[in-house]
Formats: C-alpha cells, structure tokens, sequence
C-alpha cells in the first residue's frame, strides 16, 4: 500500500509559523454575542484585517520569499495581484532587503496600488478583462531574472497562509467549523491543513461571491472550471479559474462553498463597521456575509470565520455602506 504526501502538510504550517514569529503580527480574536445569538453557536473572527498591510497575505509572501537564497533575493522579486498580495510581497520584500516588481490590474483600488508603492514597489499594469496576469508576470521575471511569487500557487504561500487558522486554534481550541473566504483558494487551503491536521473532525466551509464561483463549479464538476472573469465588489475574489494546486487540496479538504451576493456583502460590512467596530473590504467580509444570511447551514459548537482583509479608502466604503438597502 503506497500513500501520497500532500504538498502542504501541518507540518509545513507549523515550520511557517515559526518562520513569521516576531514578523507578522498575531491578529486579534473578536467575539459578539449579537453575532453568537444570530448564528446560535460560538462564534471565533480571527481579525486578519489587522494583520500588517490590513490582509493575511503578508504571512504567505514572507514565509515565500524569506526562504529565497542571498542570490535570488539580490535580484529581487515579482508578483501578479489585484491588491493585497501586491502590497503583501512588496513589504516582504522592503523587509528582506529586496527590490520588488508587482504586476497589477487597472482597476485596482486605488488604496492599494498606492500602499503597494509606498512599499517601494514598481507596478506594471494590465486589463484583467483582457490580458493575462500570469504572462505578463512570468516575461517579466524572465527578462529581469526575477523570483515570481504567485498569490496562491506555491506551497509556502499556501503554508503561510495557513498560520492564521493554525493561531485561531491555538487561542480557542478545537474548533467545530471554520468558514474562510475563497478566492485563488491559497488561504483556506492553508487554513484547511491546519485545522483538520489538528482535529480532523473540524468542518471547512468556503465563501465566493455569487458572480465568482469557479471553486464551487469546480467541486461539483471535479475538475478546474473556468467562469467568466467576475464582477464584484469582491475584487479580492475576482478570479476565473482556481489554482491547480490549491484545487488539489481544496477537493480533498472542504466540505463545501456557498455563495453570497454583492448587496449581502455590504450588509455584513456596515455590520462590521455598526455592531462590531471593525473596518472589512468586500472580500473579507464575504464569510461574515455568508454567516448573517444563513448560508452556511445550521451551525453548533464552536465556529471560526477568518476575516481575511479590511483594505478599503473611506470614499470606497461610503460608497459601499452609505445607504442601506
């Protein structure tokens, strides 16, 4: 009888984790007993939206590059992003000494290509609707002899975002549900392996926006699929296909997806911002979204939601909270 070793293990999570310890910060544990009472379970926001550049990516993008050799981080790095993996990979890179070159869409939020140079990073645009990140990424990285890493497509990316969940667990306890964001899917990938690699019986539940649910489509099908590129308020999320490598793991570790719309989402922002005293971007509100409408399904025990990012200016999140529906 013959086993097959994943390409990310707990161990690899814990290896992260000791890799970020002193770097990354070890975001805060919100609790509410309006949101416990709504959800009828004990509810655990693992509040990555204090993690340092206002997203869990930083964790992935330093546990990456910090294990890049002296030569390789001479050179410097490359990566492709809508925001937050953009801004993630040029701190690593400030912090490591390193120069980096990010490739980023037009429309991205204003906020976050300005964070992302004031890192010290250089951006290099593209149309998402028509061009192709990964290209213009991986020419770039070959001209210049460049180390790309990709937001979700990489074992210590995938690792490191993991440490997250592997912290909630730590502060609460075995967990009976864990309810993540999905986007390229490197996060709950990450967040999976850890959970269920500390209490098997832990149940993962994943979130796309309704207007970007290749993930979901993928599971069902069990093969990749590829939607049209979304439009959502949930930029974060915005992809058309899952990664190869974290659908590997996805397919084997989650025990669902479920959809919420770009309405449900602002609802669960001004819920943040009103009953929680929290500041979330779209995307990582999606879970808490997915929570307040019930999507998820009856919950009991204890639930982890890992909120994954509150990088939004105040002209973009008026805009989106202002007026309730």
């Amino acid at each position: 009888m013959t086993t097959t070793t994943p390409p990310v293990t707990l161990d690899d999570v814990r290896s992260a984790a000791a890799r970020l310890r002193g770097v990354a910060n070890r975001t805060p544990v919100l609790r509410s007993r309006t949101l416990d009472a709504l959800a009828g379970a004990e509810i655990f926001l693992k509040c990555e939206n204090h993690q340092r550049v206002g997203a869990f990516k930083f964790r992935g993008a330093y546990n990456a590059a910090s294990r890049l050799t002296p030569e390789q981080l001479s050179r410097g790095v490359a990566a492709y992003s809508s925001g937050n993996h953009a801004q993630a990979v040029a701190l690593a890179a400030r912090e490591l000494g390193t120069t980096a070159v990010i490739v980023m869409p037009e429309d991205a939020p204003p906020s976050k290509r300005a964070a992302t140079a004031g890192y010290g990073a250089e951006i290099v645009t593209y149309d998402r609707y028509t061009g192709d990140r990964v290209a213009v990424a991986e020419a770039l990285a070959a001209e210049r002899g460049l180390s790309l890493i990709p937001p979700y497509e990489h074992p210590h990316v995938i690792a490191g975002q993991g440490t997250a969940a592997l912290e909630l667990v730590e502060e609460t306890g075995p967990l009976d549900a864990l309810i993540a964001p999905v986007g390229g899917g490197g996060l709950i990938a990450g967040s999976a392996t850890a959970v269920k690699g500390l209490h098997a019986g832990t149940r993962v539940i994943g979130v796309e926006p309704e207007a970007g649910d290749d993930t979901k489509r993928s599971l069902e099908a069990g093969r990749r699929v590829t939607v049209p590129v979304p439009r959502t308020i949930a930029d974060g999320q915005a992809l058309h296909t899952p990664g190869e490598l974290t659908f590997s793991l996805n397919r084997r570790l989650l025990d669902g997806i479920v959809l919420v719309g770009d309405d449900e989402i602002r609802d669960a922002m001004r819920f943040a911002f009103e009953r929680l005293k929290t500041v979330l971007e779209p995307s990582g509100a999606t879970p808490l979204a997915a929570l307040l409408t019930g999507r998820t399904g009856p919950l009991t025990g204890r639930v982890g939601v890992i909120l994954s990012g509150g990088n939004v200016d105040a002209a973009r999140f008026a805009e989106l909270c202002g007026t309730p529906r």
